[in-house]
């Protein structure tokens, strides 16, 4: 339980800079939403690595044993996190728009919510196995 519990604040963190990368892009016009939920993932996904690595699971493997799946694990994240936003933002932008909150936020909030479980089970079997 304490490992999920550091899992999921540093995953806060990474989703903070996600939400805030994902704002600069869309308020700046330099990317469209979907495109700019992706980058903001990827991004992001440096730090997660970074701090689940010496953190969350104190892992003794090498970098050049763990980062290659990390990397898998995040496309798969990225699949994950990018096809729920997209459509949940479509849901808000059609079908149930939110007027106090920019759609986009909250199509964000919730595909990262659910993402977090994925990346959790990832990152534990096959990743960071054994630690």
């Amino acid at each position: 339980m304490k490992r999920f519990a550091l899992f999921v604040g540093i995953g806060g963190i990474s989703s903070l800079i996600q939400f805030l990368l994902l704002i600069i892009f869309i308020e700046t016009k330099l990317l469209t939403e979907v495109f700019a939920s992706a980058a903001g993932y990827v991004l992001s996904s440096l730090f997660n690595y970074w701090a689940n690595y010496h953190f969350t699971f104190k892992s003794s493997r090498s970098h050049s044993e763990t980062f290659p799946r990390f990397v898998i694990a995040v496309c798969i994240g990225l699949f994950c996190n990018t096809v729920l936003f997209a459509a949940f933002l479509w849901l808000f932008d059609n079908y149930l728009p939110i007027p106090w909150v920019e759609n986009y936020l909250v199509a964000q909030f919730i595909a990262t919510g659910i993402t977090v479980f994925i990346n959790f089970a990832v990152q534990k079997i096959w990743i960071y196995r054994n630690h």
